[in-house]
C-alpha cells in the first residue's frame, strides 16, 4: 500500500472489532485482500493448509478479484493447499443456476484459482439434514483459519437473519427461512427482478462457527449498508443485530468504504 493510500485510510475499534475505512470500495477490496492473503499464507506454512470460508454476494466482487491477483494483494498464494468453504445457499437452486451461491464462487474464485479441495453446500439434494450433517461434519474436522464475510442489510451474519439467530447454536449448519429484508436485498443487489423470484429458505452455516474461527475478514461496502454497520458497532449485542457479535471476537477486522461508513462518521448514527 502507497503511503497516499494509507493516509487516506480511517481507523476505529469498537470492543474488540477493528475498522478500517478505506476511499472506495476497489481500495477497500485491495486493503482485505492483502491481509487475508497473509493470513492465508501463515497457515499454510504453519499447518501446510489454509481452511478458509468464503461469502457469495456483489459485496465480495472487489475482494476476491483482488485475492487471487498477487499484483493487487501482495502475495502468491499455494491455492493447492487451500481447502474452501462457502457459507450459505438457497434451497432447492441447483449449483448451475446462475444465482445459486456455488455458481457465484466458481465465477470469481473456483474457476480462476487451482483450489486444493472445495466443499459445496448441495442444497439442491432432497435431504437436507444429511447434507447438513456432512457439512458440519467437514467443517468440524479441523479448525477454520480465516472467515471472508459481508454483513446483510438487517445485520445478518450468512443466513443467520434477526429471527432465526442464535449466537449459541447447537449447529453449525441449519435449514432456515429467510425474512423479507434479507430476500429484498437480493432485489437490490441485482442477483433477482422481483422479491417474489427469491427463495424463501437456504442452508447457513450458524453464528458459532464464525465465533471459532481464528481470523474474521468482514467486507461490507456501499450506502445500502450504513444503518446496518451503524448498528453493528453500536447497537447492544444482541441477535437483533446479528453481526454486533462480531464486537466479541479477537481478531476481526471489518472493512469499511467511505459510504458504508457514513453513518459512524458522523456524531451517532441513527
Amino acid at each position: 500500500m502507497s503511503n497516499e493510500q494509507l493516509s487516506s485510510v480511517q481507523y476505529r475499534i469498537f470492543d474488540r472489532l477493528a475498522i478500517e475505512i478505506h476511499p472506495n470500495r476497489a481500495n477497500l477490496g485491495r486493503a482485505a485482500a492483502r491481509a487475508a492473503a497473509a493470513c492465508i499464507r501463515d497457515a499454510i506454512s504453519l499447518k501446510g493448509e489454509a481452511r478458509v470460508i468464503f461469502a457469495c454476494a456483489p459485496s465480495q466482487d472487489e475482494f476476491l478479484a483482488a485475492l487471487i491477483d498477487p499484483s493487487q494483494s501482495g502475495i502468491a498464494i499455494d491455492w493447492s493447499k487451500v481447502t474452501a468453504f462457502h457459507m450459505d445457499d438457497y434451497v432447492g437452486l441447483p449449483a448451475s443456476h446462475l444465482q445459486s451461491f456455488r455458481s457465484y464462487l466458481r465465477y470469481h474464485l473456483l474457476n480462476r484459482v487451482p483450489i486444493g479441495r472445495f466443499f459445496p453446500l448441495e442444497t439442491d439434494r432432497p435431504d437436507i439434514d444429511q447434507v447438513c450433517a456432512i457439512y458440519s461434519a467437514n467443517l468440524a474436522e479441523r479448525p477454520i483459519d480465516l472467515i471472508c464475510l459481508g454483513i446483510g442489510e438487517n445485520g445478518h451474519i450468512a443466513f443467520n437473519d434477526p429471527h432465526v439467530a442464535d449466537f449459541k447454536d447447537p449447529m453449525l449448519v441449519k435449514l432456515v427461512e429467510l425474512d423479507v429484508v434479507c430476500r429484498q436485498q437480493q432485489v437490490n443487489d441485482g442477483c433477482f427482478p422481483t422479491l417474489a423470484e427469491v427463495p424463501t429458505h437456504a442452508l447457513t452455516l450458524t453464528i458459532p462457527v464464525f465465533r471459532r474461527a481464528r481470523q474474521l475478514s468482514v467486507h461490507v461496502p456501499g450506502t445500502r449498508k450504513a444503518n446496518a454497520v451503524c448498528a453493528t458497532v453500536l447497537d447492544p449485542i444482541t441477535t437483533r443485530c446479528p453481526a454486533t457479535i462480531l464486537r466479541l471476537h479477537p481478531n476481526a477486522t471489518m472493512y469499511l468504504d467511505m459510504d458504508s461508513a457514513g453513518k459512524i462518521l458522523g456524531p451517532r448514527c441513527k
